[in-house]
C-alpha cells in the first residue's frame, strides 16, 4: 500500500509537471488579468477611489448597453437551437451512412469534408463573399437591376441579422457535428440491436437510445456554441464597421467602442455582468448534470 501510494503520488507531481507551463499561461494571461478587472470595476479608472456600485449602474443606464445585450441574446436564442438541431440531424446521416465505424464510408467522408469546409475559410474572405453578394453593387443588386427593380443594401438594413445568423450556422454547423458524431459513436450499438430484435422503428430507437445517450454531449455542445457565438464580432465588425446597423450591434462591437474611448470603468462593470451572466448559468447546469448522474460524471 506504502508502494501504491508513492508511485501514485510521483504520478501526480509529473502530471502536474506537464500542466505546470499551461496553468502558468492561463494565470499570466487570463485569471490575473480578469481578477484585476474586478477591482477595477469597483473603482473610478483615474485615481482608483472606492465607488462601490456606481460603475455597473451607469452601466445599466447606457442605452447602447441595453441594445447590445438585447441584440447578443437574440441572436444566442436564435442560432444555438437552430445550430444544434440542424448540426444533429446531419450527424445522425452521415452515420448512417458511415455505419459504426467513420472512416469506413466514402459518401460519409465526402459529406464530412463538405460540412467541415467552411471552418477553413478564413473570416475575411467570407466577408468579402458577403461583399460581393448583399452590397447594393453586388450579385444580388445587379440581378435585380436586370428585373428593373432597385438595388439594396441588405447589410444596412434589418436582413443584416438573418445574413448573420445565417453566416453563424453556416460556419459553425461542421464543429458541432463533428462533437455530436463522438456522442453518437460513444452509444453502444447493442443497443440498437436489441430495440430493432423487439420491434422498435428508427424514430423510436432516436427517441429512447439516442436522445437520452447525449446528454453529456448536448450539455458540452450548447456551451461551447455559445462561446463561439460571441466571436461572430468578427463577421459583423469587418462586414459594417464599428457602427453597423442596430439589428447586429454587439456587444462586442460596446466594448471595442468603449476600449478606443478608454472608458475603462464601464468596459471592466460590463465585462464582469457578462461573465457573470455567462458562468453561473453553465455552474448551475453543470452542477445539476452531475447531482442527476454521479457515476457518469466522476468517469468522465
Amino acid at each position: 500500500m506504502r508502494r501504491t501510494k508513492q508511485i501514485c503520488i510521483s504520478r501526480n507531481r509529473k502530471a502536474w509537471l506537464f500542466l505546470a507551463p499551461s496553468l502558468t499561461g492561463t494565470a499570466v494571461f487570463i485569471l490575473i488579468p480578469f481578477a484585476d478587472m474586478t477591482v477595477r470595476s469597483f473603482r473610478q479608472a483615474v485615481g482608483g477611489r472606492f465607488v462601490g456600485l456606481a460603475n455597473f449602474r451607469l452601466v445599466l443606464e447606457s442605452q447602447a448597453f441595453l441594445l447590445a445585450v438585447f441584440n447578443t441574446l437574440r441572436f444566442i436564442l436564435v442560432c444555438i437551437p437552430v445550430l444544434m438541431a440542424f448540426s444533429l440531424c446531419i450527424a445522425v446521416m452521415i452515420q448512417s451512412c458511415t455505419g459504426q465505424a467513420l472512416p469506413a464510408d466514402r459518401r460519409g467522408n465526402f459529406y464530412k469534408t463538405s460540412i467541415l469546409l467552411p471552418m477553413a475559410i478564413p473570416v475575411a474572405s467570407v466577408v468579402l463573399l458577403w461583399k460581393l453578394l448583399f452590397y447594393p453593387q453586388g450579385l444580388l443588386g445587379q440581378l435585380a437591376g436586370l428585373l428593373g427593380l432597385a438595388g439594396q443594401d441588405w447589410l444596412n438594413q434589418p436582413s443584416a441579422f438573418a445574413i448573420l445568423v445565417v453566416t453563424y450556422i453556416w460556419k459553425n454547423t461542421g464543429y458541432d457535428m463533428m462533437l455530436w458524431l463522438a456522442g453518437l459513436n460513444a452509444i453502444p450499438q447493442e443497443l440498437y440491436e436489441a430495440a430493432r430484435v423487439d420491434g422498435a422503428g428508427p424514430w423510436q430507437c432516436f427517441c429512447r437510445i439516442t436522445l437520452p445517450g447525449l446528454k453529456g454531449t448536448a450539455f458540452l455542445t450548447a456551451v461551447l456554441s455559445v462561446i463561439n457565438s460571441f466571436k461572430v464580432f468578427r463577421e459583423a465588425y469587418l462586414v459594417a464597421g464599428d457602427y453597423p446597423h442596430e439589428s447586429i450591434y454587439m456587444l462586442q462591437h460596446l466594448f471595442n467602442n468603449w476600449f478606443v474611448s478608454l472608458d475603462i470603468q464601464k468596459m471592466s462593470a460590463a465585462s464582469v455582468m457578462v461573465e457573470a451572466a455567462v458562468l453561473i448559468p453553465v455552474l448551475a447546469c453543470l452542477g445539476a448534470f452531475r447531482r442527476k448522474h454521479p457515476k457518469r460524471s466522476s468517469t468522465d
